[in-house]
Formats: C-alpha cells, structure tokens, sequence
C-alpha cells in the first residue's frame, strides 16, 4: 500500500519540489502552509511520516506545531528541516520527539533515506504494540485433511483481494490463525493487522475502542486518542466474536464498510481510511438476525466471502501433526530437551472428542511435556480414564446430597477442571465451555470458585 507523506512548509516552492521528488519514488503528498492547516491535514489525510519546516514564521511556532503533533499523533514521526537551524536548534527537536533534523538546502539522496527510515521505524512500533497485546500463536494453518486442504485453498483465493470475510467455527478451532494467514497472503501485509475482540471490551469502551476519541470527549479522556480503524489504515482490521457487538456500533461499523469514513468520539470531523475487514463468530449469525441481535444488511456486507474453520473431530487426521508441532514448540521455547509422544498415546489423543479444539490439544500437549520428565510422552495421568475412575469416587458422593447441591457440586468441580486445563486464564477457559466472560465470572463467584491460581 502507498504511504501519506505531508510536507509542511510555508514555502510554495519547497513543498513543490519536496512533493515532487516523493511521488517519483510512488509517495502520496499532502501539503500544509502552516501550523493550523498542518493539524487539519493530519486529521484529513492520516500521513504515516510528516516533513516539517521549523522556521515558518519563526522558530517558535515551528516548535508548538512539532508539540503539538507528538501530544496527539505520539507515533507519528517528524522530520524536521530548517535553514536557520543549529545544534541547539536540532537538539531541542529531536529532545521534544522528532524523528531526524536535516538542514536547508536539503539533500535529496538524505531526505528519501530519512522517510524511509522514519516510515519503516512507524511500522515496527505499530508491530511491537500489536505483538505486545496478541499471545503466542503458531505462524501458520498446519493440516493436510481434506476439510483443512479446502479452507487453504479458499484463503489463498481470497487472499489477495480488498473483499470482506466472514470466518465461522467453534471456539477453540484456529478462526484468528485464518485470519492472520490471509492478511499474510494479501497485498496489505506490510502493514500489521490490526486485532479487536469485541466480546472482551465493555460496551461503554467499544466505540472509543474503534473509533478513537478526541480529549475530553468524556470522563478521563485526558488527550485524543486514535481508534482501531484509524491504526488498520490501509492494512486489515479483524474483527474477533463480532456477534457480540451492539446493535448500535454495528450500524457506525455498517457506515464504515460501506462509506470507508467515520468520526471519533466527540468529534466532528470525518476521518477517510482504506481498511478490509475480516471478521469472525462462533455464533451462527443467521439465527441471531432472527433473534433481532444482529443488523442482516451488515451480515450480507460482511458476508462477501464465508470462510468455515472445521472442529478437530472433522479433521482427526491432522492431529498427531498439530500435536508433534506443540510439543516441539513448547519443548524449544522451554529449554525441557527433546520429547516425542509415543504411537498409543498418539492413537489415545487422535480418538478423543477435543470440544475445545486445537487449543483443548496444544494445552494438552504443553500439560504432558511439563509433567513427563522423559523423552518419550507415554501417558497423560489427568486423560479421559483416569478422570473416569476420579469422577466414579466423587459420583458416589453426590448420589446422598439434594439435587441442588450435586449439581453445585459438579459444576464447581467442572469449572475448576477448567480453569486448571487453561492455566487461570479467564477469556480462553470461557471459549472453551462455550460461556461468555460475565457469565463465567458470575458463575465462578455464586460458586465460591477462586479466579487467579492459588
């Protein structure tokens, strides 16, 4: 995808000549006069570098506009050029945040290389931030079943076109790896992609989430904020458990499909971004249009290309596969030397029902490499027969208790199973079991379960 540059000088000349060297390299130019119509420009045409002239009309005025660009836009980068400049000068540019500061008359060689510099430093930080929220996740889609043949080669059909995808399946079954995989195939992969799990924002949060405010737009909206569509300009924006989203931000995320514009909270200017869309349930969305939970004509546009990730038990093939590819990981990562599973205990793992699906099985998988001290993997003491033999002790016990209090009994005996299985993690043990994340902590608390690890 092109970048933005926006070139702000209150020389006709110097933004002629600087924008026309840009777009010779393929850049996109915007221009600015001032200090005032640079801020304007920003919002309009969302630059990923700026070029900015210190000495304007003076050099004061060239400092509160650098200021004021690194309070709002803090991941923006500036380069800063002057013809009036010094050392101090350029120290207290780069002190208060700009990129580079390069002299008047200016070096053309010098300036390309600066914005590259400058755009391909933005990228990584934008990369750095997003690996820093997004937990450790396998590269790439692994399987050679019939079921998993047919979805990659949907992926790389689709992959390289702007269209929206609509990813379905259970929890569990690999729907961000989908999405991860086709923004990798597609021409906006220089760009990271942007990720919103709509189920875990609070819906009070969810259109800032998106959106972006301006300050003061509400209660502790101390400075303005870019939203999620803003970061996934010109890249890919998925949208996790959209199901769960309200009625009320399907209809701004309808207007943003089809119009590519929106405004931030307690803002009123429009902002214009270039974002596809990938999108995933594991609600069946049909039925939930039916129930009036969901806006039909925003189904149909997210609904370009349906994409179907198969549940393990439909494609059991690929399992000793995705289970050698766990325990290899998780073995290298962890320094633990080493380990294989042996065949009875493959066939053992390939025969089981899995409903969490591939995140039931990798954190299997990582259970068995922590608890075997060996090399070879053999058996698993917390497997389905052992949890037999565990479960017909406690049976006995609830056959005397009211109906009531067994079924208290089970359920905080489950719920804990649970929790153990996903390491205390709350969001991965509620996709699990099939619950949201408020049910699961206002179940976990009528039940006196305990959340974090003990």
């Amino acid at each position: 995808m092109t970048d933005t540059i926006l070139i702000v000088d209150d020389e006709r000349d110097i933004r002629l000549t600087v924008g026309g060297l840009l777009g010779d390299e393929g850049y996109l130019v915007a221009q600015a006069s001032s200090g005032p119509e640079a801020l304007e420009r920003i919002d309009e045409s969302a630059p990923e570098a700026v070029i900015l002239d210190l000495w304007m009309q003076n050099a004061e005025q060239g400092f509160d506009v650098l200021a004021h660009i690194k309070e709002e836009y803090p991941h923006l980068p500036v380069v800063v050029i002057s013809g009036h400049g010094n050392i101090e000068t350029a120290v207290k540019a780069v002190k208060m945040g700009a990129f580079d500061y390069i002299e008047k008359p200016l070096s053309a060689d010098k300036l390309l290389l600066t914005v590259a510099r400058a755009l391909n430093f933005r990228r990584l930080s934008a990369e750095n931030q997003i690996l820093k929220t997004r937990p450790g996740q396998s590269a790439s889609m692994l399987g050679t079943s019939p079921a998993m043949r047919e979805l990659l080669r949907t992926i790389e059909a689709v992959a390289p076109t702007p269209a929206s995808v609509l990813i379905t399946g259970e929890n569990g079954v690999g729907k961000e790896l989908a999405a991860r995989t086709i923004h990798q195939l597609s021409q906006r992969a220089d760009r990271p992609m942007v990720e919103v799990n709509c189920a875990a924002i609070p819906e009070e949060l969810v259109e800032s989430e998106l959106f972006g405010h301006e300050k003061g737009a509400f209660t502790g909206a101390s400075a303005r904020k870019q939203g999620r569509f803003d970061q996934a300009n010109n890249s890919t924006l998925f949208l996790d458990e959209i199901g769960d989203m309200s009625l009320k931000t399907q209809a701004k995320v309808l207007r943003i499909l089809q119009e590519q514009k929106f405004e931030r909270v307690g803002g009123v200017k429009t902002i214009s971004v270039d974002v596809r869309i990938i999108a995933a349930s594991n609600k069946n969305l049909e039925e939930e249009i039916e129930r009036g939970n969901f806006r039909q004509d925003l189904y149909y546009r997210l609904n370009v290309v349906p994409l179907r990730v198969p549940p393990l038990r439909e494609r059991r093939e690929d399992i000793p596969l995705l289970a050698a590819e766990f325990l290899n990981s998780y073995a290298l990562n962890n320094n633990l030397g080493a380990k294989s599973i042996s065949s009875g205990l493959m066939d053992d793992l390939t025969r089981r029902p899995w409903p969490g699906n591939i995140r039931e099985l990798k954190n299997t998988v990582e259970r068995l490499a922590i608890m075997t001290p060996g090399g070879t993997i053999d058996r698993d003491p917390s497997g389905p027969a052992a949890h037999a033999v565990q479960a017909k002790g406690e049976a006995a016990g609830y056959m005397n208790q009211p109906y009531r209090e067994a079924k208290d009994e089970f359920e905080r005996l489950y719920l804990q199973h649970q929790l153990e299985a996903h390491d205390h993690n709350i969001t991965q043990t509620a996709e699990a079991i099939g619950l949201d994340r408020t049910s699961l902590h206002k179940k976990l608390k009528a039940l006196g379960v305990r959340e974090g690890k003990p």
